[in-house]
């Protein structure tokens, strides 16, 4: 768990930077018209759309974006873009497991783009199935734990069905099963905790620790799958120690 906490906490940092980039609204949008087509606009009957709005929201996307994202899912066509759901696995530097999702219209062209990505940073492209098995689904709420009663935050969040409470660089980061997040979720808002960041991710049962020059590929590599338009998410059960990523962001 805390090789993935770690990961995730390093992600969100990165994740400011790629907004500014407007990078992240791009796949915001891709990931939002895909869950309104499959399962409809009404976000009430469809969590998966719910989950992608409130995590365009925290990334202060416009609503009038949402909204169209939406319809354009929503209501088909003839000429509505679909993009197709993909999964592909690899090794990073050090043989730290990789996993990618990605939304495409072209697999040639995604499969190929994330070979090279990997490939030219220390990795190589995987078989499906060869590090599926080293993560879980899992629901990861993070609050702020500045001015947070850790306590009350505890209590509240195992008495709504949270499996674990990690604490980890100025955050506190609820565990949930994917069926219990929203009930989590909505508990931890009703009770007055401010959540600074939510979404069902897939967590590391392993992990594996790089420092110096790997763990600076690590990094080179996560930014090349990023750039990728087609890619949603990469996960890792990379560890990369609070020291070691000071030292990389000195250099920039």
């Amino acid at each position: 768990m805390s090789g993935h906490s770690k990961w995730s906490t390093i992600k969100r940092k990165k994740g400011a930077a790629d907004a500014k980039r407007g990078k992240i609204f791009t796949k915001l949008i891709r990931e939002i018209a895909t869950a309104a087509r499959i399962g409809g606009g009404d976000l009430d009957a469809n969590p998966r759309l719910r989950l992608i709005v409130d995590k365009a929201k925290s990334a202060n996307m416009p609503k009038d974006n949402i909204a169209r994202a939406i319809a354009k899912g929503a209501g088909g066509g003839e000429d509505a873009e679909t993009f197709e759901e993909c999964v592909y696995e690899g090794y990073g530097p050090g043989g730290v497991a990789i996993l990618i999702e990605a939304l495409t219209d072209n697999k040639n062209r995604t499969v190929g783009e994330v070979r090279h990505a990997l490939t030219k940073h220390g990795g190589n492209l995987g078989n499906s199935g060869c590090v599926a098995y080293l993560f879980e689904k899992k629901g990861l709420i993070s609050v702020d734990a500045g001015g947070a009663d850790l306590d009350r935050l505890m209590d509240v969040a195992l008495e709504a069905g949270a499996e674990d409470i990690v604490e980890s660089a100025g955050a506190v980061d609820v565990v949930v099963s994917p069926q219990d997040f929203s009930g989590v979720n909505d508990a931890l808002g009703a009770a007055g905790f401010e959540v600074a960041h939510a979404e069902i991710s897939m967590e590391a049962t392993t992990s594996v620790a790089v420092e110096g020059k790997q763990a600076e590929q690590m990094i080179r590599l996560n930014d090349a799958l990023d750039d990728l338009d087609d890619v949603q998410q990469v996960y890792a059960n990379v560890d990369i120690s609070d020291d070691e990523m000071e030292r990389l962001a000195a250099l920039g």
